[in-house]
């Protein structure tokens, strides 16, 4: 991960200004929601994710860290952008980035960093720095 602002230390209004956003966003497969809305709803309220750093538990995080879950942040921003003259409402299609369920770590070269997902139907991730 990267920052502009040393040791990862900023306020909520310097996130902004700096434009904030991953070094790299991997996005994994559609699900079918159909007649499965009320549990998906609990779900994303729910999950949780377990972080590893070469193979030791570094952290846990869970959906709740999102602003109360990632359908929350989400309404946030529409309610947001109803409100803003100068920008659009959401439109289909856009990839919405909520924020993320652990804290944001400091890595080094050659480290496996993986992930586990409990509670929801999502694979977790597994990736090596170069």
């Amino acid at each position: 991960m990267q920052s502009i602002f040393p040791n990862w230390t900023f306020s909520a209004a310097d996130t902004v200004v700096a434009d904030a956003l991953h070094g790299a966003l991997l996005i994994g497969r559609r699900l079918e929601i159909g007649t499965r809305m009320q549990e998906w709803l609990h779900t994303l309220r729910e999950f949780e994710v377990e972080l590893y750093c070469d193979g030791e538990l570094v952290e846990r995080g869970n959906a709740l860290n999102v602003l109360e879950g990632p359908l929350s942040a989400v309404r946030h921003l529409v309610n947001l952008l109803a409100l803003d003259p100068d920008n659009p409402p959401l439109a289909a299609g856009e990839i919405i980035s909520t924020g993320t369920l652990t804290l944001a770590r400091s890595v080094s070269p050659s480290e496996l960093w993986t992930t586990k997902l409990k509670g929801i139907e999502l694979e977790g991730v597994s990736l090596r720095l170069c």
